[in-house]
């Protein structure tokens, strides 16, 4: 499907020792397998085991497939991280699988990460100087070694990694196992989320608040922006050093990345889908006889928009949830075949109706021209295109799978343009203004709309 992707989601649980982590992990990944297809792992530790025994499995697939229940019986230990991963074109490799796990002179750490470290080449080029540059292929394992390296000369892994943070430039959250303890770190502007949670005595570390209420955990808070959080035998703690007072969180989570049914920087992502689809009718209404969205986060605010309107909303697709990985087809021809794979109209809905059609964004094009495509086979009157974001301009560089710009078809190409190309009766957009009252006053990154790059 033409989507923009996020890069991967994370997941860390600290478990009362004697109960093992691996399960947990399993099920906190599950639930966040829509944040990444395409590779998953997960490492556990001891904390009553040999120092720096780190155990860890990773793959290619989604977590289903990549674990079997020998795999998770088989993860001895009671802290556990995890990983789910969605690569941009080229980087669907096994050596990009996470976590990272490294050993060192002081012991070992594993690594799982979210984002994109905007300053990596010059990083890069300074452990060259170390004699690093030649294992480091992700940023990930950057980070990781830059936590190593300051861990050889500081008094503790938290103090290393908090060094280390100090370093990186861009958007990122990142859960660090050691055989002893669990931190979390943000980057500060919190353009990337993370989560904690509790069940019990245990304490959970999450991209999204939905996880771990898969585990029976319930949220906390979310972790402030710059915001180190350290879980060990003693409890929590924290450090906020790196905090400021400007913050730029990713407003694509509450348009399309994170789940409906969770909460991130105090707001609940289904109201802000369902005000989105609220402010698309107020100023773009249109006549029409059924409002409906493109699986899955078009649904809210089509719901939205049909409450604002009182247009009828309607279910008028059928998705199949079962093709399993998702992969770029090689011609036009087969591409079409797998939207058909994904989605099918229920021709009974549409026959003979005006229809206004949500989604939440447009990218290169190619799929809502097909869907189109497919109501008017189906026997579509009108079909009115709405979208719940603004139009994709500029690229992301913080670990979101935005093409250049050359790509972005709103790049080049007029609104009425797009509206032919992809054979609709009218299309409008959401505006950047608009954000305030779907948000409040959440401070966001809008560079992908507005090339207004917070970093």
């Amino acid at each position: 499907m033409d989507k923009i992707h996020e890069e991967c989601g994370v997941f860390g649980i600290y478990n009362h020792p004697g109960h093992d982590a691996a399960q947990d992990v399993y099920n906190g990944l599950t639930a966040l397998q829509h944040r990444g297809q395409e590779s998953a792992g997960i490492s556990v530790s001891d904390t009553e085991g040999d120092r720096g025994n780190l155990a860890l499995k990773k793959g290619m697939g989604l977590v289903s497939e990549v674990f079997t229940e020998e795999d998770i019986s088989g993860l001895k230990g009671n802290i556990g991280i995890g990983h789910v991963r969605y690569s941009t074109a080229g980087g669907s490799t096994y050596e990009n699988a996470q976590p990272v796990a490294m050993r060192y002179i002081k012991g070992s750490l594993a690594l799982v990460h979210n984002g994109n470290i905007i300053n990596a080449e010059d990083l890069k080029h300074e452990q060259m100087e170390r004699g690093q540059a030649h294992y480091t292929t992700s940023d990930s394992e950057l980070i990781a070694y830059e936590i190593v390296s300051e861990r050889i000369k500081s008094n503790s892994v938290e103090e290393a990694v908090l060094s280390a943070s100090k370093k990186l430039k861009g958007g990122y959250a990142c859960i660090i196992m050691s055989p002893r303890k669990l931190i979390g770190i943000r980057d500060p502007l919190g353009i990337k989320p993370l989560v904690i949670g509790k069940r019990d005595d245990d304490y959970i570390l999450a991209s999204e608040s939905a996880a771990i209420e898969s585990t029976g955990g319930k949220m906390i808070r979310d972790v402030e922006p710059g915001e180190l959080i350290i879980i060990s035998k003693n409890g929590i703690s924290g450090n906020r050093s790196l905090c400021g007072a400007r913050a730029a969180h990713c407003v694509f989570e509450y348009i399309y990345f994170a789940r409906n049914d969770s909460v991130i920087d105090g707001i609940e992502v289904y109201g802000a889908r369902l005000r989105s689809g609220k402010a698309l009718s107020r100023i773009n209404p249109v006549d029409a006889d059924i409002v409906s969205g493109i699986p899955d986060s078009g649904i809210a605010a089509a719901k939205g928009y049909s409450e604002a309107s009182s247009i009828p909303f309607a279910f008028i697709f059928h998705k199949n949830s079962y093709i399993g990985r998702s992969f770029i087809k090689p011609t036009q021809e087969e591409r079409n075949i797998s939207v058909k794979m994904k989605l099918n109209i229920l021709k009974s809905e549409v026959k003979g109706k005006r229809i206004v059609l949500i989604d939440d964004s447009i990218v290169r094009g190619t799929t809502m021209k097909q869907i189109v495509k497919m109501l008017r086979e189906s026997g579509a009157k009108e079909v009115h295109v709405r979208i719940s974001s603004p139009p994709f301009l500029y690229p992301c560089f913080y670990g979101t799978d935005v093409p250049n710009s050359r790509e972005l078809i709103a790049s080049g190409v007029s609104r009425e343009d797009i509206c032919a190309y992809i054979g609709a009766d009218s299309l409008e957009y959401l505006k950047i203004e608009n954000f305030k009252e779907i948000v409040g006053n959440l401070p966001l990154c809008t560079a992908c709309f507005d090339g207004r790059y917070p970093v």
